[in-house]
């Protein structure tokens, strides 16, 4: 049998039986109505678009003290109108997450051990090497053929690149002079 007490504490006999019974005032108010969203707080929007397919859904990311603070959908974009999908609008923990690297592996050349290297440092490692192999291996000309090319460089993306980052990445090589790049997906 269940006590007049307990009853008592149901949503409905409590408006009931309090001064609001037509549940326009407090009865219907949200415990979470004196909270601020996290909108409101940035203090800047950044447009963007998602990276996480090829559809390119726009994204507004909220920045507050330049830290990402909130991500959601562009209702002003003709792709997505707004609209995320799981991915999408879980894409703040690309930058947020406790679990993102911001270091590399790195083995020196005849070393047994395994390093950590910042992620800053580790890029621009590789992007002195570029610079290094391409003046190094740069061809003007072959048996009196302009060629301007280097064979140093070479490209082999993978199958799981999308077209826009494959031709993005064919532009990329193609402006340092590499003309070995090749897909997987098309092997």
């Amino acid at each position: 049998m269940t006590s007049k007490r307990s009853l008592l504490g149901w949503p409905v006999l409590r408006q009931a039986t309090g001064a609001d019974r037509l549940a326009r005032g407090s009865a219907a108010a949200s415990p979470g109505a004196a909270q601020i969203a996290r909108t409101e707080t940035a203090d800047r929007v950044v447009p963007s678009v998602c990276p996480y397919c090829a559809v390119g859904c726009g994204q507004k990311v909220y920045v507050k003290d330049e830290k990402v603070i909130q991500i959601e959908g562009d209702p002003d974009s003709p792709v997505s109108r707004g609209r995320l999908c799981p991915k999408g609008s879980a894409s703040k923990q690309l930058v947020n997450s406790a679990t993102r690297e911001f270091k590399v592996k790195y083995r020196r050349p005849y070393g047994t051990e395994w390093e950590d290297l910042p992620l800053d440092t580790a890029m621009d490692m590789i992007a002195d090497r570029v610079i290094k192999t391409r003046r190094q291996t740069w061809q003007w000309e072959e048996d009196g053929t302009r060629v301007r090319r280097t064979m140093g460089i070479a490209s082999l993306g993978g199958a799981t690149l999308d077209n826009e980052e494959n031709y993005l990445m064919k532009k990329l090589y193609t402006a340092m002079g590499a003309i070995q790049i090749e897909n997987q997906a098309r092997i």
